[in-house]
């Protein structure tokens, strides 16, 4: 029985031509080779499975190749290529540091590097994982690095380019390696597929690379899986089916439900989709990606960014054409909500159903509040006999509502004109008459004059205080007025920062009728300033003089300077005794 190899390793690039998805990488390399101008030390970095150690396979097989072709590729025929493809090649070198990570490893890596190649030109170190080795052994390899033998070339490979020691870094030249396109990985897929006599759905192939997530590699061995599962003919479904990935047509039919406000459809496909297994967050991070996807195909200039196929690209499309985009701007709104709160959800399915519910009610509700937009706007202003008449309007969220506003607005104009022939041609309506708290009809009907509360007071503080008539005009005395500052306090039920701003610091009498309320700071000024107008009013009551002023003052506190040095100190006894002064001036005396 044949031994099975599995396509990883079966299709595994041999030439830089074979690479996919990294041409800029590549051709960097081919150049090098082509102008000679080879780095003694190359950091090749990237994601899983996107051919890092491949790429210095193959770069360690061309260098040392005696017959390169015209596009500087290896021949695959000399004794180095052939050593090479049969994995006894003497001249290319495979570490793993992830188990050879120590000082002593690198050690025996450095005597070896010493000894010169038998076949070919180079000693290739290819060193994968390299971020796995500890600290001392990255010191350890540091002279090495930066000053190898003339025939040898390292090729550091990882996924973790944060962790390689920037000592390290500054000595070698690096290459980023991107991730694999989906259509580069639907296209190598394809030559494959062929190649093993598999027929297979091009939908099928694209949910495999999008699946991979970028991984050349990860993409072969989920290939490997559905031609396992399907046999050597495999359908759209069968993968979806094998994978666990939700069918592109569950998305398109629920944005069509949404936009149709069908909202038991909706719940119904919910049911269904949860019923096969589905989790509910992926769910919605695959509706979310999907209305990303709609939005995307919107605009001809952005379709080139949906990574899948033709056919499918042409259902985004022709959906996108349905959908406004308010629609979509609110859904992934709503969505995303939806995706935050959900871990944090005790009833996670409800909260889906209600996101569901809430997209279903985006265009009906749209639709309503342009209507209702379009009505409030003709309801603003109203024409009677030449003249306009201005109606407050707001916007109305109800159709009964709506019909209410529309029948009073129709007995306004009625009434007007009711009002106008009694009151002999004499127009009694003014535009004023609609601002305060009476109905428009009432205004209209009766001439009602506009409340004293819609007009905006000229001082803010004034406002609910009434002035106190007294007659009197009896002496103030200290006594008497701190007595009645206190009742004031208990009788109006002030509270404990306005009994301190009042009677915390005793007031002062100047004249006969100016109370001057002393505080300590500018808050408790602001406090008693808020009820002066009702202490003045108390006051010229309870003391029987009308010609009572009440006005603020903030003390002034002094405080004397604190002495914190020696020579604050010897100033404060130099201004009680002059003579120190002298006396230290005379000898140059100085402070220890």
């Amino acid at each position: 029985m044949e031994n099975y190899i599995v396509s990883a390793r079966k299709y595994r690039p041999s030439l830089f031509s074979s690479v996919v998805g990294q041409q800029s990488i590549t051709v960097t390399l081919k150049n090098a080779i082509k102008n000679n101008h080879l780095a003694h030390a190359y950091l090749f970095c990237g994601p899983r499975g996107v051919g890092k150690t491949s790429c210095a396979r193959i770069f360690a097989k061309t260098i040392n190749c005696s017959n390169i072709s015209s596009d500087f590729e290896a021949c695959d025929k000399c004794e180095s290529c052939v050593a090479f493809n049969e994995s006894r090649s003497y001249n290319i070198h495979e570490l793993d540091a992830a188990s050879n990570n120590s000082v002593e490893d690198i050690r025996t890596l450095i005597d070896q590097v010493r000894i010169p190649p038998q076949i070919g030109s180079y000693s290739v170190y290819i060193i994968d994982e390299v971020h796995m080795l500890s600290a001392s052994a990255f010191n350890a390899f540091l002279k090495t690095l930066e000053e190898p033998p003339a025939h040898a070339i390292f090729v550091l490979a990882t996924t973790e380019k944060h962790k390689i020691l920037p000592t390290i870094l500054s000595r070698c030249q690096i290459f980023d390696f991107n991730r694999i396109k989906v259509e580069d990985a639907v296209k190598h897929l394809k030559e494959i597929a062929e190649k093993e006599a598999v027929v297979i759905e091009e939908e099928g192939l694209n949910v495999i690379a999008q699946k991979a997530d970028g991984a050349m590699r990860d993409a072969l061995s989920i290939f490997d899986q559905i031609v396992s599962f399907s046999g050597k003919n495999i359908s759209f479904e069968s993968v979806i089916q094998n994978l666990n990935v939700l069918d592109y047509d569950y998305y398109f039919k629920m944005v069509d439900a949404f936009l149709e406000g069908k909202v038991s459809d909706v719940l119904l496909m919910l049911n269904e989709i949860i019923d096969k297994g589905f989790d509910g967050h992926h769910f919605v991070a695959g509706l979310s990606a999907h209305i990303r996807d709609v939005l995307v195909g919107k605009d001809p200039a952005t379709i080139q960014l949906l990574e899948v196929s033709d056919s499918v690209k042409q259902k985004y499309v022709d959906q996108a054409k349905k959908c406004p985009l308010d629609f979509l701007y609110e859904a992934l709104k709503i969505l995303n909500q939806c995706d935050i709160g959900f871990k944090a959800s005790q009833n996670q399915r409800l909260l889906i159903e209600l996101s569901l519910i809430q997209l279903s009610q985006i265009i009906e509700l749209k639709k309503k509040g342009l209507e209702l937009k379009t009505h409030s706007k003709k309801l603003q202003k109203i024409i009677v006999d030449g003249q306009e008449i201005s109606a407050v309007a707001k916007p109305i969220v109800t159709a009964s509502s709506t019909v209410q506003t529309t029948q009073t607005v129709k007995e306004t104009a009625s009434s007007y004109n009711d009002s106008k022939e009694k009151s002999n041609g004499i127009n009694v309506v003014t535009k004023s008459n609609f601002a305060g708290s009476v109905s428009i009809k009432q205004a209209l009907s009766k001439g009602i004059p506009r409340s004293t509360s819609a007009s905006k007071p000229k001082d803010k503080k004034a406002v609910g205080t009434v002035e106190t008539v007294v007659a009197g005009t009896e002496p103030v005395t200290q006594d008497k007025l701190e007595a009645k500052l206190k009742e004031y306090i208990i009788a109006k039920g002030k509270s404990d920062r306005i009994r301190l701003a009042i009677t915390v610091n005793k007031p002062k009498i100047v004249g006969t009728d100016r109370i001057v309320l002393m505080v300590s700071n500018p808050l408790q000024e602001d406090d008693v300033i808020s009820v002066k107008n009702e202490v003045r009013n108390y006051l010229k009551k309870e003391l029987n003089n009308s010609k009572i002023q009440i006005e603020t003052e903030i003390i002034q506190v002094k405080t004397a300077k604190r002495m914190y040095t020696d020579s604050d100190r010897f100033n404060y006894l130099c201004e009680k005794n002059p003579a120190l002064g002298l006396l230290k001036q005379k000898f140059s005396l100085d402070f220890e």
